[in-house]
């Protein structure tokens, strides 16, 4: 299995990198990838799933922190990991604290924003 996922270098330039399936098989990296461009995509953005991504934009506009969304992705996730954990983290733009088990027993942590 693979994914792409974008990353900023300290100069500030973009580029594609691919994640892959690890030498034992296991998957976590792919759908930390996967979790991370989910949670940065708007709704109905994605051409392969209709309902991944927050509608980041429309929540500001109407004053609404798009939690409704995030919930939902996590339930989307939670599967593919030992324990998924999302909790917002205050500031503008809304950003989300990720705590991810891993299989293998790794825990990562990581923020992301959202994007509006």
């Amino acid at each position: 299995m693979r994914t792409y996922g974008r990353v900023t270098d300290t100069m500030g330039n973009k580029t594609w990198v691919e994640v892959t399936t690890d030498a034992q098989g296991f998957n976590d990296m792919v759908y930390v990838t996967t979790l991370a461009q989910t949670l940065k995509l708007n709704l109905g953005d994605s051409p392969f799933y209709a309902d991944y991504g927050i509608p980041a934009h429309p929540s500001i506009v109407q004053q609404v922190i798009p939690d409704f969304y995030v919930a939902r992705t996590q339930q989307q996730f939670a599967a593919r990991f030992a324990s998924l954990q999302i909790a917002r983290v205050s500031g503008d733009p809304p950003t989300y604290n990720l705590t991810i088990t891993t299989h293998q027993g790794v825990r990562l942590n990581a923020s992301v924003p959202i994007p509006t």
